[in-house]
């Protein structure tokens, strides 16, 4: 038999890397992120090595001739390679591209294709490759990145010579003016990450892309090539550099997670992976914040302080500087100890300090009234000589004086507290104000940390005397600029959710109690101690009982107006309210909730400016009333005063003489009708008012409720009056239709539905059923479903307010559930805070009377929550 020698076949370069890719994710956990991204990108740079070395077409390139080498860009550039982060590569030759390369490509990227590997190339020639950088930002940054992986080193070499000689020393300014604008539009785009509840790790402000950016001014102004060597070069300290540092790390860190258990490459961190990965780090609760919470405080924390050093790093270098016109008319800080040096406020010498700690408020006094922000320098100083903040600091005249000028100084451009926060200083200041630092609430309502939106809520109300934003109701200007002691207001607003600091129970109250300690020590009397712990401990009042209770209740008004006591509260609690909810985000203030809180504001002003009384204006004005609707009807066949008759006195007591007349007019239309209804829109809070006139019967308000859900078409506010005929005349406040430029069609097709629904023809409970479900968000707060019964609120009705997770027909169950417990719905109220809807009912039993034994109320609560899930 003839001997012959088996050859060994070489191992396929992309199983290699695949069962390398394996084995290192197995052991990820043990990696810290820097290690892991860089062992990541060595294992594809032992890949394309391979390929090169291993190759059939390379040999036909005359690499002697035309001499090409193969470079890594971007974040594999930087040998930054995340989990499942594209792959960028560069073919790059020295003359002209060869036919061949093509081929060339075929054997180093098709194999990681086939691995459902992201691998991005370009094939270029030198002189092509500079000239797309010259004129491409994206392509120069992918250069300034670039990574020698195999061929020809001398190429890569000529490469950043070149670039380095013939783009970035022509016009570094201008190349960083484009990135600084580019990063600007990035920001703006995404949002900042370091306060956005789902933040964008890679590209929001704050993201890993504002260290990347930091990176490439650093290459083009001072031809740097690693973060740290911004450390050498003097722009940040030893102890910033270790700070920005652990920031990436952590980022790094959760992004690597993020790609593993999403199987994906994936930057933004969406609610649905938020729970997971907080338990994938293995966090716990700890002073009272979820694990969730904890991952979420300290990834803003560390986006937060990389934001920060950007725009530090930027205004050092001339590029983030405010217009000379914004610094006003005085340009000298006029104290003692504090200069002004680069375009920012600085102090003269850190003895200075020492011998005047009132310096460390000052400046930023100074920095409020100049429009100009502190210096990186001062930042320093402020967070090294904190700690001479202390008991008798803060008691000080001079530092109370000096705060709240800073409180009363208009927040553009510099928004001074801010800078406070930033540098620690407001923390030593208020070393309670340490508890809501970074704190997150993990709900779909907050959108800011607790101290962020604290600031937020500071900041519109001074914006209510300078510049108030778009939207804002012209009263809260008037009310803000006839308010005496404004400083009070808005140290109230800077403390208003201080008892959030781990506390138990409710905040408002905690806070209170915290901020007449916090008040105290920074030298305030007892009544205006006292005023503030008011403001603090009633913030939410006015925006949860005008969204929760019925305000056209005089009741309701009588009540909270003895609550508040004076007009200065009153207002100042206003204007607390809209700030607070401002600050909340976009879902926790919007027309309608704007529109509720101003009437009902109004309504108490009125009383309390004029101590008008249900007992001795209600029959006054039904007599007027009835007057008016007297001289506007015109029925010839009919009595106008048997009409009034059957008109209950509470329907005429809330309800104004104009309508009256037109909800007569649609009652002489019902005649043999199931029902007819009349539809107004409301363009100030983008609403539809819906007066829907029928034959009394049980579950009514529910089955219209029902019509309403199926047509996409949202319940805000709702009035249920029967006049003594049994006729039920039903006022809606609702959304209007989803599709608006069809919205005609949409009210004919849910009319026909509510005609077929009250004569038995559509069963509204299988019709919902169908209706495709949005995702609960049960799992994302984690608080359960809820049912309070309250007989204290109302003389003359019970009021049953459902805490539950929206989904379609819940309000068609919530009130199918209170009809078949034998209750009649007089008034309902639909609050939605995004993630949770709280429903308010007022009912009565079938005669006429309150529920209040005790066997009935369980009864109704366990009806109410079987239909909640």
């Amino acid at each position: 038999m003839a001997a012959y020698t088996e050859k060994k076949q070489a191992p396929d370069p992309a199983m290699v890397l695949k069962q390398a890719r394996q084995d290192l994710f197995a052991s990820a956990m043990e990696w810290e992120p820097s290690e892991f991204i860089r062992a990541h990108a060595e294992l594809f740079d032992a890949y394309f090595r391979q390929c090169f070395a291993a190759s059939r077409v390379g040999p036909q390139l005359a690499i002697n001739r035309n001499p090409y080498a193969v470079i890594a860009l971007g974040g594999y550039g930087r040998a930054e390679q995340c989990v499942f982060s594209d792959v960028d590569l560069l073919l790059l030759f020295e003359k002209s591209v060869p036919e061949e390369a093509e081929e060339l490509v075929r054997e180093y990227v098709y194999p990681l294709w086939d691995l459902g590997l992201d691998v991005g190339y370009a094939i270029r020639s030198l002189r092509e490759c500079v000239k797309m950088a010259k004129e491409d930002l994206e392509v120069l940054t992918a250069v300034l990145d670039a990574r020698f992986l195999c061929g020809i080193s001398s190429v890569y070499a000529d490469l950043t010579a070149q670039v380095r000689d013939r783009v970035l020393g022509r016009a570094p300014h201008k190349i960083i003016r484009s990135l600084v604008d580019r990063n600007r539009q990035r920001h703006d785009h995404y949002g900042d990450s370091a306060f956005l509840l789902e933040p964008n790790l890679k590209e929001g402000a704050g993201g890993l892309r504002d260290y990347h950016t930091m990176r490439w001014i650093g290459r083009i102004r001072f031809d740097l090539k690693e973060l740290r060597d911004l450390e050498y070069h003097g722009a940040i300290s030893s102890n910033e550099y270790e700070n920005l540092a652990g920031a990436v790390e952590f980022i790094w860190k959760v992004r690597n997670r993020l790609h593993y258990f999403t199987g994906r490459k994936c930057d933004q961190l969406y609610f649905n992976c938020q729970i997971r990965l907080a338990e994938e780090m293995g966090l716990e609760e700890k002073d009272g914040q979820m694990p969730v919470e904890r991952l979420m405080s300290e990834l803003h924390a560390k986006m937060g302080y990389v934001k920060k050093q950007l725009l530090l790093f930027l205004f050092e270098l001339g590029f983030e500087k405010p217009s000379r016109r914004s610094f006003g008319f005085r340009r000298h800080p006029e104290i003692p100890g504090i200069e002004i040096n680069r375009g920012g406020l600085d102090f003269k010498s850190s003895s200075r300090i020492v011998k005047s700690p009132e310096l460390l408020i000052r400046i930023f006094e100074a920095s409020a009234r100049l429009r100009m922000p502190l210096t990186r320098e001062a930042g320093r100083l402020v967070r090294e000589f904190g700690h001479l903040a202390d008991d008798k600091f803060r008691a000080d005249p001079t530092v109370r004086r000096a705060f709240e000028n800073i409180l009363l100084t208009p927040a553009k451009p510099v928004n001074v507290l801010e800078q406070m926060l930033e540098t620690g200083f407001l923390v030593r200041l208020i070393p309670e104000f340490a508890g809501i630092v970074d704190r997150i609430q993990f709900d779909a309502y907050h959108l800011y940390p607790v101290d962020r939106h604290s600031l937020r809520t500071v900041y519109f109300i001074k914006s209510f005397g300078d510049s108030p934003p778009d939207g804002v109701d012209p009263l809260c200007i008037k009310v803000y600029n006839g308010l005496k002691r404004k400083h009070l207001l808005l140290l109230a607003a800077l403390l208003h959710d201080i008892g959030k600091a781990g506390a138990e129970g409710k905040h408002s109250i905690t806070g209170a109690q915290m901020a007449k300690d916090i008040v105290a020590g920074l030298g305030y009397g007892p009544k205006e101690v006292e005023l503030i712990r008011f403001l603090i401990e009633n913030h939410l009042l006015l925006v949860k009982t005008a969204s929760r209770r019925d305000i056209h209740d005089e009741e309701t008004a009588i009540r909270t107006a003895r609550q508040i006591g004076h007009v200065n509260r009153l207002k100042m609690l206003y204007l607390l309210t809209v700030a607070d909810s401002m600050a909340t985000g976009p879902k926790a203030w919007n027309d309608w909730t704007a529109t509720l809180v101003r009437d009902f504001f109004l309504k108490i002003l009125r009383i309390l400016e004029k101590g008008e009384l249900a007992t001795t204006g209600a029959v006054r004005r039904v007599e007027k009333k009835k007057t008016y609707v007297r001289q506007a009807v015109d029925f010839p066949d009919t009595d106008v005063d048997s009409l009034l008759n059957i008109l209950s006195p509470r329907y005429l007591l809330y309800i104004e003489a104009r309508d009256v007349v037109s909800h007569l007019n649609l009652y002489r239309q019902l005649q043999t009708n199931e029902y007819v209804w009349e539809i107004s829109p409301d363009e100030a809070s983008n609403t539809r008012t819906v007066v829907v006139c029928a034959k009394d019967r049980p579950g009514l308000f529910s089955k219209i409720s029902g019509v309403f859900t199926l047509s996409g078409i949202d319940v805000l506010n709702a009035q249920v009056f029967t006049w003594k005929n049994n006729v039920a005349l039903d006022i809606f406040t609702v959304t209007p239709p989803p599709d608006e430029i069809f919205e005609a069609e949409r009210w004919q097709r849910a009319g026909r539905d509510l005609e077929a629904a009250l004569a038995g023809r559509l069963d509204l409970g299988a019709a919902l059923m169908k209706k495709p479900v949005r995702a609960a968000k049960q799992e994302v707060s984690g608080r359960p479903n809820r049912v309070v019964v309250d007989n204290d609120s109302s003389s003359f009705y019970t009021i049953v307010e459902v805490f539950a997770y929206d989904f379609p027909g819940l309000l068609y169950r919530i009130t199918d559930a209170l009809t078949r417990s034998g209750l009649d719905i007089w008034v309902a109220k639909i609050a939605t805070k995004v993630d949770q809807v709280v429903d308010v009912f007022y009912v009565r039993d079938d005669q006429g009377n309150k529920v209040e034994d005790a066997g009935q109320v369980q009864d109704i609560r366990r009806q109410v929550l079987s239909v909640l899930s």
